[in-house]
């Protein structure tokens, strides 16, 4: 009986020594077809997240234009139209991450895009021809919110799937990978907007008929639903990981030495046919993650101030990031694309131009420059260096703002989106599903991302009014002082490249016991 055991962890090692040799050699940033797919089930999600959230601007402007055509859209309306999905995102977050941990990655994944594909059918039904203009603002705003549950529930979701099946050496480029969708998501969205326009030039333009663009709205939207739909199915039928079944064992820091449980979480990093060999060899979960083993293992300050870390870094980075990207008038301003004159389509048009030219401009390039060297670099250097890089050009363009040439602003503007990007956007996104174990990691990621989401919406709704109070230059040093903030948070973070943090926990546990 004493032999098969034996056997058993022989071929586990020797399955897990293959598949790590395997990539030797190779860059991390060159995927494999596991991961290539894996990466298309989890970052289309994100791409339809990023999609959905951007393009609410140009939107909003639609609808000022089909139900308020004699004036302007009741302010306190569509700031609430506006901060919608991320209100719904932060609920999400919390709700999904949670529900991730104590009842497994299978049962949940999907679910959120489930939610994404209901709301946005809803919302592209708002009764613009029946209700009232207000009604149909709240109508829309009810079912944004709705939107943004499942667009919050995504980030745990697929930070935690895609961390449970990635190698340690290479987990940190997959995560990259997935949130540069985001960028592509936004660019995506402001390109749509222009094509979908150019179609109703005609008959909006030429012909004078502006209420047509209650179509284009409605075009835009719903073509969300085509990735959301394609990747549905293969977010449902994704097996559980080895590694989660693992975390769930109840037993976990009496199954061997650190270096057995080591190996044994690492086997589940592929969803290929060798990971169902081994999966028959595990025992049934016997005991799920719950509130109060959660609220054990972070009364413990060790944990506690990563977390307290994870979240303030991604609040005080999503305070500044949404700030800036939310209120992009200025930026279009400056490149001469505010749509302040001409026939309402034109002005659309406009806009939209500007929005691609201001997602192109070091926004999408610098999602990609962290994907190839996160794993050199390491995600405490980048976080710490993005946030202290953000703090000087958000500085330059404080006190230079009224001074500053249209050539400088657009180069300073460039630079501050290239080092959000290949800084705290990304690594405070990478950090919670790599610092955390296995079953605390999508509620620990959830509760982080709830945390950037409510800095998000506080700069939604009080970016205009304290800009109209103190000026923008204050507002933009208030930014300045966060993004400071946010360098001194990341030190209670740990360096997390080729850590195991399964691996410290069991250790953890049977420290514990002696």
């Amino acid at each position: 009986m004493s032999d098969q055991p034996g056997g058993k962890e022989a071929r586990k090692r020797t399955a897990l020594e293959e598949y790590e040799q395997s990539g030797e050699g190779r860059p991390p940033f060159i995927l494999t077809y596991t991961e290539m797919k894996l990466l298309g089930i989890a970052g289309v999600g994100f791409f339809v997240d990023a999609y959905d959230l951007f393009i609410i601007n140009p939107v909003s402007t639609m609808l000022q234009y089909r139900l308020y055509p004699n004036g302007g859209m009741p302010a306190n309306l569509q700031g609430l139209l506006k901060a919608s999905a991320n209100i719904g995102s932060v609920i999400g977050q919390f709700l999904f991450g949670y529900c991730a941990d104590a009842f497994g990655r299978k049962a949940i994944y999907g679910k959120e895009l489930m939610l994404i594909i209901l709301a946005t059918i809803l919302c592209i039904t708002t009764p613009t021809g029946t209700l009232s203009p207000n009604s149909c603002l709240i109508y829309l705003t009810m079912f944004r919110i709705l939107l943004g549950v499942g667009v919050g529930g995504d980030y745990p979701m697929s930070a935690s799937v895609t961390s449970d099946r990635a190698t340690i050496h290479k987990r940190g480029t997959m995560l990259a990978y997935i949130f540069a969708n985001q960028g592509w998501g936004s660019f995506v969205g402001a390109l749509v907007t222009i094509i979908v326009l150019a179609c109703y030039k005609h008959v909006m333009n030429d012909e004078g008929e502006t209420s047509k663009v209650d179509g284009v709205w409605r075009i835009i939207v719903g073509l969300s639903l085509i990735p959301a739909f394609g990747t549905l199915y293969q977010r449902l039928t994704l097996q559980e990981s080895t590694r989660f079944k693992k975390s769930q064992e109840a037993e976990l820091p009496e199954q061997g030495d650190l270096e057995k449980e080591k190996m044994g979480a690492a086997v589940g990093v592929h969803a290929s046919g060798s990971e169902s060999d081994i999966v028959e060899e595990l025992p049934t979960v016997s005991k799920k993650a719950h509130f109060r083993e959660v609220i054990k293992y972070f009364s413990e300050w060790r944990h506690l101030k990563i977390l307290i870390g994870t979240c303030s870094c991604w609040f005080l980075l999503d305070v500044a990031f949404y700030g800036i990207n939310l209120n992009t008038n200025v930026v279009l301003a400056e490149i001469g694309y505010a749509g302040a004159t001409g026939t309402p389509w034109e002005k659309l048009f406009k806009v939209a131009t500007g929005n691609i030219i201001i997602t192109a401009l070091g926004f999408v390039p610098g999602y990609y420059v962290t994907v190839l060297t996160i794993e050199k670099i390491g995600r405490k250097r980048i976080q710490i260096m993005g946030f202290l890089m953000e703090a000087l050009f958000l500085g330059i363009l404080a006190g230079k703002f009224y001074t500053l040439s249209t050539a400088a602003f657009i180069i300073n503007f460039t630079l501050l989106q290239f080092f959000f990007n290949f800084g705290a956007n990304a690594t405070s996104y990478c950090y919670p599903a790599e610092v955390f174990p296995t079953r605390y990691r999508a509620f620990a990621h959830g509760t982080s991302a709830a945390c950037g989401k409510s800095g998000a919406i506080v700069s939604a709704l009080v970016f205009n009014s304290l800009t109209a109070t103190i000026g923008t230059p204050a507002v933009l040093w208030i930014f300045v002082g966060c993004s400071i903030l946010g360098a001194g948070f990341t030190l209670l973070l740990p360096e997390v490249a080729g850590r195991d943090p399964d691996a410290i926990l069991a250790q953890e546990l049977k420290e514990q016991q002696q």
